[in-house]
């Protein structure tokens, strides 16, 4: 266990999970301009088709131009309480086409993968007192952070009342060492640090997809809109995606129909043909988090090609911590705490932490 989750769990200091834990042949349709006002334009989707049958479980995204980013959701119904300044300025992007993973990588999927290779998670990896020199020996035990809702109501400005490291959680044990992943084959794996999602991709053949690639992927073909379904968060009454309904963090009345990650493709697809991609879990994009990544590129005045995100990362409020960028929010994420089921909003992870509401998927080039 490295970086700030394993510092407070050890004993070294708690301030690092206060911002960590609040927390991706014939032409797809086109968009129409949004229906909210602001600097969105028409999405251009490349025409080309893809060069081959569909690699299992992928879908084809062929690419083109579009305006990346959000505007400030307060307001908005069940925008959340955050303005997401670091999802601004809108400006325009382009993609190459790729084919991704049609659902996030499931439990199932990964066991195959440790199956093969015997790989080891940074879970399931004690720290080590080279690691945490300060840590008392009998801290340096593997774990990972488990959201554990309060019994009563808490005010929510203190994310340690909702999250705990937990010995011996990890994706094969979810919630800790009593609990198993037996009968949620079909559930996202969990529990995963970056690199482990790395190598996951390595071995399929393919890599984790960018934050620019991911949101092409997500807005289906459409410009400005506030979900991957469109602008209104429930249209005619249906639930779209796996989020938190209830007070925040104590009580989920589950009225979507569930409390925990549910199954992948539990809830309709985009129009690619893409599930889950707002809500149920948070998956890891290829690029390093800044705040300031979207000012420099609109600053450039020309359109971003293919972008693969800064050389380097920096969060101002853990300028020490190495991040990297996570989208889609997870079934955690409430209309009065985080909403980042919003698709142009972004969310960030320390690179070696894993929880139980972080998962991934995958894409590869033609």
């Amino acid at each position: 266990m490295a970086g700030l989750v394993g510092q407070a769990a050890l004993g070294i200091g708690l301030a690092a999970l206060v911002w960590w834990l609040s927390r991706l042949a014939t032409d797809p349709p086109t968009s129409t301009p949004p229906r909210r006002s602001g600097p969105f334009t028409a999405t251009r989707v490349h025409q080309a088709g893809p060069a081959g049958p569909a690699p299992e479980g992928m879908v084809w995204i062929s690419g083109g131009e579009f305006s990346m980013g959000c505007l400030d959701p307060r307001g908005v119904p069940a925008g959340g309480p955050d303005p997401m300044a670091d999802a601004r300025p809108v400006h325009r992007v382009h993609v190459d086409g790729f084919w991704m993973d049609a659902t996030e990588v499931t439990n199932a999927e990964f066991a195959t993968f440790v199956a093969a290779t015997g790989y080891v998670t940074v879970a399931e990896r004690p720290p080590t007192a080279e690691e945490f020199p300060d840590a008392p020996p009998e801290n340096l035990v593997a774990g990972s952070v488990v959201f554990t809702p309060p019994a009563e109501a808490v005010p929510l400005d203190n994310h340690l009342r909702w999250w705990s490291y937990v010995k011996g959680a990890d994706w094969r044990h979810p919630l800790g060492p009593g609990s198993s992943i037996e009968g949620h084959a079909r559930e996202p794996v969990v529990h995963v640090a970056f690199e482990d999602a790395e190598a996951y991709a390595r071995w399929a053949g393919k890599r984790l997809p960018t934050e620019a690639e991911w949101e092409f992927a997500a807005r289906g073909g459409r410009a400005g809109g506030l979900y991957p379904w469109g602008d209104e968060f429930r249209p005619e009454g249906r639930w779209m995606a796996n989020t938190w309904q209830g007070r925040f963090p104590g009580e989920n009345t589950a009225a979507d129909g569930f409390k925990a990650p549910a199954p992948v493709a539990s809830f309709p697809p985009n129009p690619y043909g893409l599930h889950d991609m707002s809500g149920n879990v948070w998956e890891w994009c290829a690029d390093w988090y800044r705040p300031d990544t979207y000012a420099k590129a609109a600053a450039s005045g020309a359109v971003a090609d293919n972008p693969r995100g800064p050389d380097s990362s920096f969060d101002p409020q853990e300028p020490g911590q190495a991040k990297r960028v996570q989208r889609g929010g997870s079934y955690l994420c409430s209309e009065s705490y985080c909403a980042r089921y919003i698709v142009g909003s972004r969310g960030k992870g320390e690179i070696s932490s894993a929880t139980n509401h972080v998962g991934f998927r995958c894409v590869q080039a033609p």
